[in-house]
C-alpha cells in the first residue's frame, strides 16, 4: 500500500440538473432587484400618503396610467420611433469610436490629434448637444441621430483607447511574427481583446444616448417618448410623466439584462475556456 492509497478520496458533488441550475441562477439574480423595487414602491406610496398632494401620485394611480399607455398602443408606437433614432445614432458613434480609439491607442500622433476632441465631447452636457442639433437640423431625422452620436462617441472612444493600451504586447508581437493581415488582426485579436472595453463603453454610451434623445424629442420633435413626456408635463399630469419614465426604464433594463449581458457572456466565453 502506497501513500497515494492512504489519501482520502475526493467526493465529487452531485450533478445539479440544468433546469435547477437555471432556476437557482435566476433567483440569485432576480430576488435582490425585486426586493429593491418593492421597497422603492412602498417608500413612494408612504411619501404619497404623508404628503397628500396631486404632485406626488400614489402607486395605484401611476399603475393605472401605465396600463392605459400600454393598452392603447401609444407606448409601442412611440417607443419604436425613439429606439430607431437611438439605434442609428449609437451605431454611427460605435463605428467612429472603434476607428478613432484604435488609432489613438496605436499611434501617438493620432492620440494627440483626437485627444482635445474627446475631452471637449466629455465636457459638453447632453443638453447642449440636444439644443444645437435642434437649431441646426430642425425636425429632420438627422437631428436626433446626430445628437445621440455626438453624446455617445466620446466615452466610447475613451474606453476603446484604454482597452487598446491594455492589450498584452505578446499578442501583438505574435500577430506581427505570423504576419496576420489587418482584417485577421481586427477579427481575431483586437475585437476579442477589446470586448470588455466595448461593452463598458456601450453601456455608458447608451445611457447618455437615451438621456439626450429625450431632450431632443422634448425640444424639437413631434413624436417619440420625449414628446409624450413633454405633453404629460404640459398637462400637469405627474402620474403620466412617471408612467412614461418607468416604461423607459424598463426598456433600458431589458437592453441591459436581455441583450448586453447576453452578448457579453457570449463574447467572453473564450476567456473562461482559456482559464480552465
Amino acid at each position: 500500500m502506497t501513500a497515494t492509497d492512504l489519501r482520502p478520496s475526493r467526493v465529487e458533488p452531485a450533478a445539479v440538473p440544468a433546469p435547477a441550475r437555471l432556476r437557482r441562477r435566476w433567483l440569485r439574480a432576480g430576488l435582490p432587484a425585486l426586493a429593491f423595487l418593492i421597497l422603492l414602491a412602498a417608500a413612494w406610496q408612504l411619501m404619497s400618503v404623508l404628503l397628500d398632494s396631486v404632485l406626488v401620485p400614489g402607486v395605484g394611480e401611476i399603475g393605472s396610467e401605465l396600463v392605459e399607455i400600454v393598452a392603447d398602443g401609444s407606448f409601442a408606437e412611440q417607443l419604436g420611433i425613439t429606439v430607431l433614432r437611438v439605434a442609428l445614432g449609437f451605431a454611427l458613434a460605435f463605428v467612429v469610436a472603434v476607428a478613432v480609439g484604435l488609432a489613438m491607442g496605436r499611434n501617438e500622433i493620432a492620440r494627440r490629434f483626437f485627444e482635445p476632441a474627446v475631452l471637449l465631447g466629455l465636457t459638453i452636457p447632453g443638453l447642449v448637444w440636444a439644443l444645437l442639433c435642434v437649431i441646426w437640423f430642425g425636425i429632420e431625422l438627422v437631428n436626433p441621430v446626430a445628437a445621440v452620436a455626438l453624446s455617445s462617441a466620446p466615452p466610447l472612444v475613451l474606453t476603446v483607447y484604454q482597452g487598446v493600451r491594455s492589450v498584452d504586447p505578446d499578442l501583438l508581437e505574435m500577430a506581427y511574427v505570423y504576419r496576420f493581415s489587418r482584417a485577421t488582426r481586427l477579427r481575431r485579436l483586437w475585437l476579442p481583446a477589446l470586448a470588455p472595453s466595448l461593452f463598458a463603453g456601450a453601456r455608458l454610451g447608451l445611457s447618455l444616448g437615451w438621456k439626450v434623445i429625450v431632450l431632443v424629442e422634448v425640444f424639437g420633435m413631434s413624436s417619440g417618448v420625449g414628446y409624450q413626456l413633454n405633453n404629460a408635463f404640459a398637462a400637469q399630469n405627474v402620474a403620466a410623466v412617471l408612467a412614461w419614465t418607468l416604461l423607459f426604464a424598463v426598456v433600458m433594463a431589458v437592453l441591459e439584462y436581455g441583450v448586453l449581458q447576453g452578448l457579453e457572456r457570449r463574447a467572453s466565453r473564450w476567456r473562461k475556456a482559456v482559464s480552465v
